[in-house]
């Protein structure tokens, strides 16, 4: 392992991934796999009447890097809206794209910072923004107007 891809941080960031498990009735399901490596987040959500995350639940199957992102996004998810989900995903991949020089204001983002030059591994660490983003507008969809 390389310290400086995973460093102290990431690892504990890895160890504890909040909202573990499945819902048992979720309004949107999402699941996104990393062809490079085989990471895999599944993330489930349902919405309040305003249309923001009012639960989550996400099962992680994915290397230190994943885990540690599905544990950034995990811990800031609940309260935001669909629009809000995507923006930071977009974010997050323009600044691993070499696109933006920050990942925007998702706290903790700057933590992958050395995975920067690391591209087969940027694909793991958006998967749980790809996930919640993609769940949430699910949900926003199956909503009453």
């Amino acid at each position: 392992m390389s310290t400086t891809l995973y460093n102290a941080e990431i690892l504990r960031l890895a160890a504890s991934v909040p909202h573990a498990g499945r819902l048992g009735d979720p309004s949107g399901v999402s699941e996104k796999r990393s062809p490079v490596c085989g990471s895999r987040v599944a993330v489930d959500v349902t919405l309040d009447p305003a249309g923001r995350v009012d639960r989550l639940a996400q099962e992680v199957r994915a290397c230190a890097l994943g885990q540690a992102s599905a544990s950034l996004m995990g811990a800031q998810a609940i309260g935001r809206t669909a629009a809000e989900l995507e923006a930071a995903r977009d974010a997050l991949t323009a600044w691993l794209a070499g696109e933006r020089d920050d990942p925007g204001d998702w706290p903790g983002l700057t933590i992958f910072t050395p995975a920067l030059p690391h591209k087969a591994r940027h694909a793991s660490i958006r998967l749980a923004f790809e996930a919640v983003a993609d769940a949430a507008r699910q949900a926003e969809a199956r909503q009453p107007a």
